[in-house]
């Protein structure tokens, strides 16, 4: 951003032109995320307009885009626009979603989902890698291998980073993976390993806080001043983000609700108590239930998913109590936090309307109309990986890797 010129008496309240202030760089990094930000929401968009939507002076705003431009980020539209018919045409700007992508790495139990993002958040390319086993080397060399025969099937792609989003307690600051139970991890030194491995930048964060940030920047939650992120899968965990700022906590342990108590619980959990909301409501335990009821064989929620749309009345029963239950968890989260929005990532909510009808329900009709399912349904662990890459990036565009350019 030009810098005005600096005053001609010397004055305490002043720094020479020659030492920027403490303020500046990140002055000029929310300045240059508020612009990109506003190409992304508005696009395609004349420069007059993001001044006019940010504040920033047309200066800055065409200094901005001529650096995002440089680095394949934004581009010019093809169609001119006249304002009212008359004077210079105003030449749109837009997204350059044809080059630069980022890779998304999400580790769940049973398998890895590993995928190609482009800028707006759209997958362009994913595989699911199953777990031979779960040691994290084992894991971590078939993610890079994949990522990388998907970056070589991608002609004229060139990318940004690599995103990685992981259940259980994530370590954002050092890219590490502190405890998660359910693989045996313990203090995985992901970004380091993948960077190794793939000669990118690596980002590491909880899946939860990922999709807060996709569902921010790319979901129905655009906009709002404050998301609330529910995650129900083997893992269940949260998220919650006021103002475009995630909540980490201390070392990143913001979220951890597993073992909150569900009233009336039975499930045993591995902690040595019984109603733990993750036992409770966890895959692994509808899956159990499902094979008890004759309904499917087998551990893949999404078996129990196609008995209820064949109409098997006990795969619906489940699916529909599960989301009753995610719902009444929903309420309790609303009372302690009373965000604007509710995210939930929940299969049965995700492919049944009665299941996001019970999930209203039990959440209560005060509240219910603030409450919807991901905005990512065929997509949502590729999303999760790749939008702790891109979060970074319209979070600090002008840092964008020099080797995409």
């Amino acid at each position: 951003m030009p810098r005005a010129a600096a005053p001609t008496l010397p004055s305490p309240s002043y720094s020479s032109p020659r030492t920027p202030r403490a303020a500046d760089p990140d002055r000029r990094r929310t300045s240059a995320s508020v612009v990109l930000r506003s190409v992304l929401e508005h696009g395609p968009v004349a420069r007059s307009t993001i001044a006019r939507l940010t504040g920033l002076s047309p200066a800055s705003v065409t200094d901005y885009c001529a650096r995002f431009t440089e680095r394949g980020l934004i581009r010019e539209a093809a169609a001119p626009r006249r304002s009212n018919g008359v004077g210079r045409p105003h030449v749109p700007v837009d997204l350059d979603d044809s080059r630069l992508v980022v890779g998304g790495v999400h580790v769940a139990v049973p398998y890895t989902t590993v995928a190609l993002l482009d800028l707006r958040g759209r997958v362009l390319a994913r595989r699911e890698l199953k777990h031979e086993r779960t040691d994290p080397g084992a894991v971590l060399a078939r993610a890079a291998d994949a990522l990388g025969a998907l970056l070589a099937g991608a002609s004229g792609c060139r990318p940004l980073g690599v995103g990685v989003a992981v259940g259980g307690w994530v370590d954002r600051e050092s890219g590490t993976v502190v405890e998660h139970p359910l693989l045996g991890w313990r203090d995985v030194p992901v970004r380091e390993v993948l960077g190794e491995r793939t000669g990118l930048p690596v980002h590491v964060d909880g899946h939860a806080r990922a999709l807060v940030n996709g569902e921010r920047l790319f979901g129905l939650a655009r906009g709002s001043g404050s998301v609330l992120h529910l995650f129900v899968g083997n893992v269940v965990d949260a998220a919650f983000a006021t103002n475009d700022e995630v909540h980490h906590g201390p070392r990143s342990q913001a979220g951890a609700i597993s073992h909150l108590p569900v009233p009336g619980g039975t499930e045993p959990c591995d902690c040595g108590r019984s109603g733990c909301l993750q036992a409770e409501l966890s895959e692994r335990t509808l899956c159990r239930r499902a094979r008890e009821a004759g309904v499917v064989e087998g551990a893949n929620p999404l078996h129990v998913v196609t008995a209820a749309a064949a109409g098997d009345r006990a795969a619906v029963r489940l699916l529909v109590e599960r989301a009753g239950a995610v719902g009444r968890a929903v309420r309790l989260l609303l009372d302690v936090l009373n965000p604007e929005t509710v995210v939930v990532t929940e299969i049965g909510v995700i492919h049944r309307e009665d299941c996001l009808d019970a999930l209203r329900e039990a959440v209560g009709d005060e509240r219910a109309a603030s409450v919807m399912p991901t905005s990512f349904a065929d997509s949502v662990l590729a999303v999760a990986g790749g939008s702790v890459a891109l979060d970074v990036l319209y979070r600090d565009p002008l840092a964008a890797s020099p080797e995409a350019i």
